[in-house]
């Protein structure tokens, strides 16, 4: 239907991005200002305009620096097709599989925006039903936007959807029953968290006969047991994320959201001489060596730093915005944001 070369109305395809259960995500450039986006061209060509014009409509509510911007929905050619911003940069899931898991500040750092994001869309009445690595993106300047809203829809009666939509490794186990609720989208958060941790899924995706022990909570070990160096109190939040049971995990993302910054001015500073260690595919523990001490370079004379410098030094940036943060700010002066 679309195809590398073609033009759109103003925009020129480059080439195609990625492809899900809606539709089918190409780079292309806005012609008349030279600047590149990524249009989503649905599957299901043959509906009602009106219809199409559901997602985009849902999508024009989310206005938050951690979800993918929707910048218009246009029909040309006959082709109906949603214009949004273009994110340069990798997938979670990428980055992930790359480094085999990541470090426990990174983790947080990652973790709150996307409870950035999802507070937001919650708050919204959307709920995102396929939160997962794959639908992440990290910029270049480790801002996160989480993408693919386009599965959600606005809860409009009851906090539930009632469509089986998601990817089953990452799925709460009432949505294998299409009873998706705000709740389901924090269990996504929490197998997110889990694979960022330990660089794998808790468990391979589960068949038939295995949801009874899902929804039990059999099928997933603990997070300590696969990655020893993750504090006990983070531990905890995960699982909790992750509980089966509708009623003992996080109902709101707002919640996570505190409980991670509170976990995180409780954690010890780490020192050099740290070394994580995270279970091998194997069942065999990998120990990350932790580098050698550096020696002083000669006739260096060692320099006390001043309280000043030592402030710059230890600048916090936001969670949301990425600016940087006042001394004991818990509150971000730019946009508002609990730290």
């Amino acid at each position: 239907m679309v195809f590398r070369g073609q033009t759109l109305g103003k925009y020129k395809i480059i080439e195609p991005l990625g492809s899900g259960g809606f539709g089918t995500v190409y780079l292309a450039e806005d012609t008349w200002i030279d600047k590149r986006v990524a249009l989503k061209v649905p599957h299901r060509q043959g509906l009602d305009f009106g219809e199409l014009l559901k997602e985009p409509r849902l999508l024009a509510s989310l206005n938050h620096p951690n979800i993918v911007t929707v910048v218009t929905a246009e029909k040309q050619d006959n082709v109906f097709f949603i214009v949004m911003e273009y994110v340069p940069g990798e997938t979670l899931e990428n980055i992930i599989g790359a480094k085999g898991g990541l470090d426990l500040a990174t983790t947080l750092d990652y973790t709150c925006q996307i409870c950035n994001a999802v507070d937001h869309a919650h708050k919204q009445g959307v709920l995102h039903r396929d939160l997962r690595p794959a639908n992440v993106f990290v910029t270049d300047k480790g801002l996160l936007k989480v993408g693919d809203f386009g599965t959600s829809r606005i809860l409009e009666v009851a906090a539930h959807g009632t469509t089986v939509i998601g990817s089953p490794p990452y799925m709460a186990p009432e949505q294998f029953e299409g009873r998706a609720v705000f709740a389901s989208d924090l269990y996504s958060l929490g197998v997110t968290m889990y694979q960022m941790l330990t660089g794998g899924l808790p468990y391979d995706t589960p068949s038939p006969s295995d949801l009874d022990r899902l929804r039990r909570g059999e099928l997933t070990p603990p997070l300590r047991s696969r990655n020893a160096s993750v504090p006990q109190i983070i531990d905890d939040i995960v699982m909790r994320a992750m509980a089966p049971d509708v009623a003992s995990r996080y109902q709101r993302a707002e919640d996570l959201l505190n409980d991670l910054l509170n976990a995180r001015r409780e954690l010890p500073r780490k020192t050099p001489a740290e070394t994580p260690t995270v279970s091998a595919p194997g069942g065999t523990v990998a120990s990350r060596p932790a580098p050698p001490p550096r020696a002083p370079e000669a006739r260096t004379p060692a320099i006390r730093k001043s309280p000043r410098t030592r402030d710059l030094t230890a600048t916090r940036f936001c969670w949301q915005c990425r600016k940087p943060l006042p001394a004991r700010a818990t509150k971000c002066p730019f946009c508002g944001e609990t730290q």
